[in-house]
This record gives C-alpha cells, structure tokens and sequence, in this order.
C-alpha cells in the first residue's frame, strides 16, 4: 500500500532530473516552506547549477550501474516518502520508479502538458504511455464529469516561452560540456555527445529569426495554395514519447510510412504538408528525407515542408492530421478534425482517434466523435493539466500556484475526481489560455 503521511512535515522529498532550468529548485523551495524536507540528487553540472540550495543537493558520482543500490540508501538514509521526477522513461528515472513502487513510495511525474501550448502535466507513477489514463475510458470520464458545471474556451495559439526553453536547453548543455569533470562516469539518456547537443541547441538559438522567416514563407505558400491538404505533425525523433511509446527509432521511418500512404490513398488534387517540431535540431536529415520519399512515390510537386513555427494556421483549414502521438493531436481534435496516430498515447480513445489503415484514412478519414473529445479534454483540465510553463518566469510561477498542493493531497489527481472526493476541493476550472481558475461549489 502506498504510503500517505499526515501532513507535510512528516514528508521527505526527493528530487531526480527535471526540467533544464531553474523549475525544480523553485518547487523545491516552495514544498520546503510547507514544512517538508527536500533533497535532490544530481548526475551532472547541470542538474547542480540549476538547483540552488547547495546544502540539500546530493551529487550521483558513481557508475550508473551504482544507481539502484544507492538510491536505497538515500531512501532508507533520509527517510524518503516522494520521488519527484521529470519524464518517467528515461533509465534513472525508470528504476527509480520501480525501486518507488516495491518501497511503497509516491511517484510525482512531470512532463510537458497534454494541453499544449500553455499547460504542463502533473501525475503519479506514470505518464503518457504509463499514465493512468491509458486505462481510463471516455464513458468513465463523462461520468465523473456529469455534475461538472464548466466550459472550455478554445486554446491560445502561442506558448510564450520557446525562446527560453531553447535557452535554457543551451545553457544546460554547456554546463554539462564545459564544467561536468566532477562527473566523470556520468551517462547520458540520449545518443548524441553533449558537446553536439549544445551546438545543435546553440545554432538552433542564433539562426531563430532565420528559420522564423521560412517558416512564415512556408506556411503562407500552404494557406494561399486554394488546395485541400492533410498535415504529418513531426517531432523529436529522440523523445521518450516516440522511443518508449511507438514502434519507431526516429522520426524518418514514421515519414516513409506516412508519405507511402499518401500516395497510395489520397486524391490526386490534394497536398501532403510535412509540419517539422518547433524545437527541431536536424539531428534526422528530415526535409531531404521527405523530398527523397516523395520523389520515388512520383508526389514530389504535392508535398510540402514547413520549418516548425506554430501549428494554430495551418490547422486552420487541414482536411486531416496524422502523428506519432503528438501532443499536439489534441490541438487536431479540439478542432474537430480527423486525426490517426501511430504510436501509444493517453489520447488514443476509438471514439476520437481514427483506427483505419493509413491509405484509407488519406482517402475518406473518419471524424472525430467532438462531445467524446470535449469530455475526456474537460476531464485532463480538472485533473493533472497545471496552467503554466517550466521554462518562462510567468509559466513557473502558474505552475507553482497550484503544483505543491496536488503533490501534498493524499489523492491523485484522477483519483480525486473519480471518486467524488471532498479531500480535492475546491475544485478549480481553469480558463484556457488565460491561466485564471474559478473555485467550484
């Protein structure tokens, strides 16, 4: 049974990676006012330089073939009740949570919001394809919502702190790059030498108002083409959403399949437009890959590539959408467009999310089910959808409004609301895109 103390005094929080920038140390501070202890463990330069409170900051020196046995001895030596943790795939944090689960300790997840652009995500002991909401099914969210008095207003159409998050990205990087010889056995989660992933993040930060222009130039060719299209919604190729939660090792082989489906099933007058992720660093060869793909399908004058930027236009007038499983699917299906993913995702529901084969899907795509996708989109805003950001100083401080009482609460979020708790109140609905919330009955 997992352990539920009496009150926050009684709590010892243990901090893993999070977020590049300063997030964590600021939640950290906050659930130490509470009265609750807190620790953090570091495994390179940059998880020390962001975590400020030199004096609870534990650094991780050894092989990581160490890391199990000495995270029971932090657990045991503290007292540990919580592991907090950003992402919950990548191997430290993996077999912490497994270390969490046999000690009957609470896992907080983190992760970028399900609700993009301006929301982050808060879970316990999962999250995305281990998130609690795989199991859940759209009738058991209308039910906890069918007293719910709440509308949702459509989504922004802007993030507000990409600039940061690249910043940060960078600064991170160059830690790790330039002052890590006190790490010396420190392993990366991902494949790429930091020193490559602080110059992709590097030239990703100098050429921003470069790539702003192509983009701009390549989204307006879209919408003033007068022509019906269908988006392909790329992403990081090295994401633990597409790694762990898919079939794919990178984002070329999801484009042969796309592009082959296309070709197959599409009408000859329509266009396939190939929208890159913002945060895109080229570590795939990815427009040279669609050109090539589209060339050998003889389509090569119906496809098209746009260089990241927002996704709000180009939605604006898609006949379809389909991706991995993309947070920004939910952008497709707020908009009532139809949507087929290929990998495992908390969206993934029959009543939304189409099942057919891909040629047939380009060829007649079936519509979403929009009161089933309103519902099960209401029920992530009561629950584990924080307004906010980690990387801008106004997200941080939304997000910190409310972050230290979910992970106090006795309950998860989900639980809370499907039990019809009176712990959870008052209950909070969030107005999207303005990060206000009104205290419910």
């Amino acid at each position: 049974m997992q352990y539920a103390p009496s009150g926050p005094k009684d709590r010892v929080f243990l901090f893993l990676q999070g977020p590049h920038g300063p997030f964590f140390s600021a939640l950290g501070r906050m659930l130490r006012a509470t009265g609750a202890q807190v620790w953090r463990v570091g495994f390179n330069a940059g998880d020390q330089a962001f975590w400020f409170d030199k004096a609870s900051f534990i650094p991780f020196l050894y092989n990581p073939e160490a890391w199990p046995n000495t995270l029971n001895a932090i657990v045991s030596e503290k007292g540990v009740t919580d592991i907090v943790l950003y992402g919950d795939t990548r191997p430290i944090h993996a077999q912490a949570i497994q270390a969490a689960k046999a000690r009957g300790v609470t896992v907080h997840v983190f992760e970028e919001g399900y609700l993009r652009p301006w929301w982050v995500t808060y879970e316990r002991n999962g999250s995305n394809g281990n998130s609690r909401l795989m199991s859940l099914d759209a009738a058991q969210m209308r039910q906890a919502l069918k007293e719910a008095e709440s509308s949702t207003p459509p989504p922004p159409s802007h993030w507000g702190d990409m600039r940061q998050h690249i910043f940060y990205g960078a600064l991170y990087h160059w830690f790790v790059m330039f002052l890590n010889g006190r790490y010396r056995n420190f392993r990366r989660h991902r494949e790429l030498p930091v020193s490559t992933e602080f110059k992709l993040y590097f030239k990703r930060l100098i050429l921003m108002p470069f790539h702003r222009l192509r983009r701009s130039l390549a989204t307006a060719r879209v919408r003033w083409g007068g022509y019906p299209y269908h988006l392909v919604l790329l992403q990081l190729g090295h994401d633990s959403s597409v790694r762990a939660h898919s079939g794919y090792s990178g984002m070329c082989e999801f484009l042969d399949q796309a592009i082959e489906g296309f070709a197959q099933g599409a009408p000859a007058h329509h266009r396939l437009v190939i929208k890159e992720h913002p945060l895109e660093n080229h570590r795939e060869p990815l427009r040279r890959h669609a050109t090539e793909r589209a060339r050998q399908h003889g389509i090569q004058e119906r496809v098209h590539y746009v260089p990241g930027g927002k996704l709000a236009k180009l939605l604006d007038e898609a006949h379809s959408a389909v991706t991995v499983n993309s947070t920004a699917g939910q952008q497709v299906l707020w908009r009532g467009i139809p949507l087929r993913i290929f990998g495992r995702s908390v969206y993934d529901k029959p009543e939304f999310v189409s099942q057919q084969p891909i040629a047939a899907f380009f060829a007649n795509p079936k519509r979403p089910d929009n009161e089933a996708y309103r519902c099960y989109r209401q029920f992530l805003l009561e629950t584990s959808q924080v307004p906010g950001g980690f990387y801008s100083h106004r997200g941080r401080r939304q997000v910190l409004r409310r972050a230290a009482d979910m992970m106090l609460n006795a309950n998860d979020p989900y639980q809370a609301i499907l039990n019809k708790n009176e712990a959870w109140t008052p209950q909070l609905r969030i107005v999207e895109g303005q990060g206000h919330s009104v205290t419910g009955s």
